[in-house]
């Protein structure tokens, strides 16, 4: 299962997904970030409460990515645990999206 807390931090949107992020849980992960976001969204998706992403949970972040930069928006991700920035890593992702260490590092990347 995989929850998801929303925050505001002016107009930025920081999303809290708890959880793994996996086959079973990314479409819900989906649906949620894309409720939350529109054309210009500037999004900061913390991940230090998910303790795993699949393939699946990649291609939420790579679709996000792809629909905010064509909107005018922009998404930040922060709080990776090493296994998750792995994941990442392996992947080619952390090439691809804009990853921070923390919070604080997230928002001054989107200011």
């Amino acid at each position: 299962m995989l929850n998801v807390r929303t925050e505001h931090h002016g107009d930025l949107l920081i999303l809290l997904p708890e959880g793994r992020l996996d086959t079973a849980t990314a479409p819900a992960f989906d649906q949620s970030v894309q409720t939350h976001t529109n054309a210009g969204t500037r999004l900061l998706i913390d991940l230090t409460q998910v303790h795993y992403v699949s393939s699946a949970g990649l291609r939420v972040f790579l679709m996000t990515a792809k629909k905010l930069q064509k909107s005018g928006g922009s998404l930040v991700i922060c709080g990776m645990s090493p296994a998750v920035r792995e994941v990442f890593d392996i992947a080619g992702f952390s090439r691809m999206l804009r990853i921070e260490a923390d919070q604080t590092a997230g928002i001054a990347a989107l200011q």
